[in-house]
């Protein structure tokens, strides 16, 4: 069955960002259920992280649009002067999974800013639809496997709500355009 999307971004408003946070913690609650069994006592990720990535230097904060309806959001935080930037946050509400939306989304912002030559994200290594869509749908690869033996040594450490849970770092290293 094909789908008819038109994915497009729009930056999100302060007013927006309560809202934003609910949606983004409900959607990664799914994994967390099928890997724990149930809802951890904080949310996934934490508020106080989700605040720190909307404060972050760089930062912009997507709504993502499929048909004018929100139905996810991106962080980005773009390092003008590296243009080494960082996907801090993307999700998908669980009601329009499967639809391609991702993927567009994410093509939307690689296009959005064309002068970025390393995009870095990272995933809890339990999130298994995450690794499939960056390694497989979005070309990153795995660079780091952060764990208890073995901490960011790259850029800023990460701090993450399971605590010692482990995280894959990914890259994707963007060709040059010239």
């Amino acid at each position: 069955m094909a789908f008819h999307n038109k994915i497009t971004l729009r930056i999100a408003n302060q007013e927006e960002l309560p809202q934003f946070k609910k949606d983004l913690q409900k959607s990664f609650s799914v994994a967390v259920i099928e890997t724990f069994g149930s809802i951890l006592d904080e949310p996934i990720p934490s508020d106080k992280e989700i605040e720190e990535s909307f404060h972050e230097s760089g930062a912009v904060i997507y709504h993502i649009l499929s048909n004018g309806e929100t139905v996810g959001g991106a962080v980005v935080t773009i390092n003008e002067a590296t243009q080494h930037n960082v996907l801090s946050l993307f999700f998908i509400n669980t009601t329009a999974l499967g639809q391609g939306i991702g993927s567009q989304a994410w093509k939307l912002i690689e296009q959005t800013y064309p002068q970025t030559q390393v995009w870095e994200t990272h995933t809890p290594y339990f999130e298994k639809r995450n690794i499939h869509f960056y390694v497989n749908k979005c070309g990153f690869h795995i660079v780091e496997y952060l764990n208890a033996y073995h901490k960011s040594t790259h850029q800023q450490d990460h701090e993450h709500s399971l605590g010692d849970e482990d995280l894959f770092r990914f890259e994707k290293i963007m060709k040059n355009k010239n």
